[in-house]
């Protein structure tokens, strides 16, 4: 059975929705990690797996407590803003060059 994009992206948002609330209030079970690395035939979790999604991305960022995605979430932060500036000053620098 072939699934429409929305569809799929609607309820791969609920399942996110519903991991994400797990893992901020305990760390992932292996009940729950079983779940999403076998999930049950028709459910939410096998669509999103079927569509693509890396389930064990999740699982490894649920296994941190919340401080910790904090952490690493900062720390990409502070690297995107280092390539932006880089970034920016190669631009600068071609179109100077160019001029």
């Amino acid at each position: 059975m072939r699934i429409s994009q929305e569809v799929a992206k609607l309820r791969l948002a609920d399942v996110l929705r519903k991991v994400i609330l797990v893992g901020e209030e305990y760390n992932v079970s292996n009940q729950a990690e079983q779940r999403l690395l076998n999930p049950a035939p028709g459910s939410a979790i096998e669509t999103a797996r079927d569509f693509g999604i890396d389930l064990t991305l999740l699982i490894e960022r649920l296994r941190l407590t919340p401080e910790e995605r904090v952490r690493q979430l900062q720390q990409a932060m502070i690297v995107q803003a280092q390539i932006r500036g880089a970034a920016r000053k190669i631009g600068g620098r071609s179109k100077k060059e160019q001029e």
